[in-house]
């Protein structure tokens, strides 16, 4: 069985190994020719898979993305060759979780905010967004829920309309898939008629899809205003081409890695060996847990003390997103965009600190932190 799988796809070897031989491309670059003799195709969101992909291939049967994004798979073109496809949703939940609280704190840090005094608008309250929403209330931080297709799948469910979330939220963090058509397509949510409607220092967070903000709008909103707005984003138009003018206005930038935890990434890869051994009917031999390496930083104890103005400072011996703006400030015009994504250090999650005490918090696990055993 022949595999074909990313480069930047962490612990494929070693994953998909027993089920054939894999091979590793370039996922900006690959061509039709390279993946002829596919049987498994595996891919991150910086790879189209269409017809022009995969036309000499007459073989193939799987595609999976490790990714929870699906809007670079043509699924209709699979569906007529029948081929099955798999994704990843909510592999790296937690790690987009971390990034906005780690944006949140600096931000914080910065302009003097009490964050206990701040409305938090998320938009799209998927596997990110109601994990973010979590951690966010665990913090005694006001949160608005933005998701129509929620709401009418759950009639209890507390959504707050997008034009009425404009205008109340003091920061609004975007975790919605990247879509262009149905009742409430995404792409341009916020534009310069949105984007009219936010508080003059309303803070706008992306770490979902860079064309769910209008960047050229955002550009002439940033120059125009009288006051600062505060921004974070990771995500861009036109990747990997982002619109450079923005940065000197823009609090926070990195390169598309608020997913990038070595748990998020991996978590991906292993949602996908899980779906084609039971495609293939095999059994599951491989596990995340036995393959992680032992974190540098393991176990901690923690004080009786401990309360909510220490959690940022907990978090930040695991990751602190001011790394990060420094990597891309630092080396996006030397190196570009997606060398900053396939050199990404390496970032462990919460979950990766085993915490230990007499009496430990319960906001704490709720962070998604682990209680040592």
């Amino acid at each position: 069985m022949q595999i074909f799988a990313d480069e930047n796809m962490p612990l494929v070897q070693q994953f998909f190994a027993e089920l054939g031989d894999v091979t590793l491309f370039n996922g900006r670059n690959v061509t039709a020719s390279q993946l002829e003799h596919a049987d498994i195709l595996l891919v991150r969101s910086v790879t189209q898979v269409n017809a022009d992909l995969l036309a000499l291939n007459t073989k193939l049967r799987f595609v999976g993305t490790a990714t929870i994004g699906t809007d670079h798979i043509d699924q209709h073109y699979l569906a007529q060759r029948n081929i099955p496809f798999s994704s990843a949703p909510g592999c790296n939940a937690q790690s987009v979780t971390e990034y906005v609280l780690s944006s949140l704190w600096c931000l914080a840090q910065k302009y003097q905010w009490d964050l206990s005094d701040k409305t938090l608008g998320i938009v799209g309250v998927g596997n990110i967004g109601s994990r973010l929403a979590r951690a966010l209330q665990a913090l005694n931080i006001k949160v608005l829920l933005c998701d129509p297709w929620l709401a009418e799948q759950q009639p209890g469910f507390a959504h707050t309309a997008f034009s009425q979330l404009c205008q109340q939220a003091d920061i609004i963090s975007f975790h919605t898939p990247l879509t262009s058509t149905g009742r409430w397509p995404t792409r341009h949510l916020l534009n310069a008629d949105t984007l009219a409607q936010l508080k003059p220092d309303c803070a706008i967070i992306n770490a979902a899809r860079g064309a769910i903000v209008d960047n050229t709008a955002l550009l002439a909103d940033l120059q125009a205003a009288t006051q600062r707005r505060a921004v974070v984003l990771d995500v861009w138009e036109h990747e990997p081409d982002i619109m450079t003018a923005l940065l000197p206005y823009v609090d926070i930038a990195t390169a598309h890695i608020a997913g990038h935890s070595i748990e998020g990434k991996a978590r991906g890869t292993e949602m996908l060996y899980q779906q084609c051994c039971q495609l293939l009917q095999r059994p599951l031999k491989q596990s995340l847990d036995r393959l992680l390496a032992v974190p540098a930083m393991e176990k901690l104890q923690i004080s009786p003390n401990f309360g909510l103005p220490d959690v940022q400072n907990l978090a930040r011996l695991l990751y602190d997103v001011r790394r990060d703006d420094a990597l891309l400030r630092n080396y996006l015009h030397s190196h570009g965009f997606d060398w900053l994504r396939k050199n990404y250090p390496p970032r462990r999650e919460f979950s990766s600190l085993q915490l230990s005490g007499s009496l430990i918090p319960t906001f704490l696990p709720q962070l998604g932190f682990n209680l040592a055993q």
